[in-house]
């Protein structure tokens, strides 16, 4: 039965994010979707190529309707990053107000990354229409604001608390992309009937390489870290554990993407005449990566010590597994407990830069039968755990879509 959706999320296509694949598969299954968000910019901090405040503000997707609201561009420091927030915030909320005069969904569905108040105009259309809500929560607040903006006065963490309690307190199911936030979301309310575990996936898609051109990646001991270079990666880290290993010219660390970081990432390895071991490619399109991945002899997630990204399992751990790649995890809680269950690699605390370079040279001279085989069981985790296909029909079947 044909379904009027609202997906509200402040990231979407042409950015790269989980929810693409939803509201793409929603259309392929017949249904009318909306998606109302910002004018792409993530994680550049700049408009995409094409668009901006007067340029392809409205368009259609893979059947997707998708409207881009005019929104202040990320930038490269804290206070434009706050004022993209909020830009999107309250012209968002205008836009719902207005919007929901004309137009009536069946339900609405909110991809919660960062900022929470993204999820606001969802849960204004959810109290304008009397429809349910749905939002799938893949980040934290305010404990993120703690954790990645150093921000500890309580005055600020209290009003961006509000938000947070009228998501969860509105919301009629509550998708959670790891088991670890149910204490955290529980502590603002009875909302156990509410929550379902629905982690993020990897889809598993690659292209063919007369359409893609791979970069020069060298030979020898390549260990890969692929995907958003931030502040929260653990990237001091990272560079630290290159720097140990610098003498083992085999050993090569090979970063794929692009944020916040990598300009000093890239300051480091000149700084430290790296040049020959440690290799910034920048980003490239999602579905490109398994190309990447074939060429990398371990794979590398990390993220700093902090009792909020204890709580993560980061969504590349699952694009790692379905290349059959081993997996090095430098980061504590949720995601090293989803590499030790499936026993598709190694873990050293987050932080232990020591750690994390003793290890590294150890792999580089281990029978490459061991790295296969550390491989193989995340690939196998994957087809039981983390398919693409599977989760869509979970989704569908929690939203009442089947």
């Amino acid at each position: 039965m044909e379904k009027k959706i609202l997906f509200v999320c402040q990231y979407f296509y042409p950015e790269t994010f989980r929810g693409n694949h939803v509201a793409f598969h929603w259309a392929e299954e017949g249904h009318k979707v909306h998606v109302v968000t910002g004018i792409p910019n993530y994680p550049a901090g700049k408009f995409f190529p094409g668009y901006g405040v007067f340029k392809k503000r409205h368009e259609l997707v893979n059947g997707v309707k998708v409207t881009h609201l005019p929104i202040v561009p990320r930038g490269n420091n804290k206070i434009m990053l706050m004022l993209n927030y909020f830009s999107f915030l309250i012209v968002g909320c205008f836009y719902i107000l207005w919007h929901a005069m004309f137009h009536k969904y069946d339900l609405v569905f909110c991809q919660q990354l960062s900022p929470v108040m993204m999820s606001t105009p969802a849960v204004l259309y959810k109290k304008l229409r009397k429809v349910p809500l749905y939002t799938w929560v893949l980040d934290i607040w305010p404990e993120s604001l703690t954790a990645a903006g150093g921000i500890n006065n309580k005055y600020i963490l209290g009003f961006f608390n509000m938000f947070v309690k009228s998501e969860y307190k509105h919301s009629d199911k509550i998708l959670m992309s790891s088991n670890s936030f149910r204490k955290s979301i529980l502590t603002y309310g009875s909302y156990e009937d509410k929550l379902i575990y629905f982690p993020q996936w990897s889809d598993g898609k690659s292209v063919t390489l007369s359409d893609f051109s791979l970069p020069y990646i060298p030979d020898g001991f390549v260990v890969m870290f692929a995907g958003a270079v931030g502040e929260s990666h653990g990237m001091e880290c990272n560079m630290q554990a290159a720097l140990l290993t610098k003498e083992h010219k085999d050993i090569h660390w090979v970063i794929v993407g692009d944020g916040r970081k990598l300009e000093w990432i890239q300051n480091f390895v000149k700084g430290n005449e790296l040049e020959e071991t440690v290799h910034t490619l920048g980003r490239f399109p999602s579905e490109t990566m398994p190309w990447f991945f074939e060429k990398a002899s371990v794979m590398l997630v990390s993220l700093t010590d902090s009792p909020l990204f204890n709580l993560y399992a980061p969504a590349k751990i699952s694009s790692y597994m379905v290349s059959a790649r081993p997996i090095i995890a430098a980061l504590n809680g949720e995601g090293g407990d989803v590499v030790r269950e499936a026993e598709c690699g190694w873990n050293v605390k987050a932080g232990d830069a020591e750690g994390l370079a003793k290890l590294v040279i150890e792999l580089s001279q281990t029978d490459e039968e061991l790295l296969k085989e550390k491989g193989m069981n995340g690939k196998i985790f994957y087809e039981e755990n983390f398919t693409m296909s599977g989760s869509l029909k979970k989704l569908d079947e929690i939203m009442g879509l089947k």
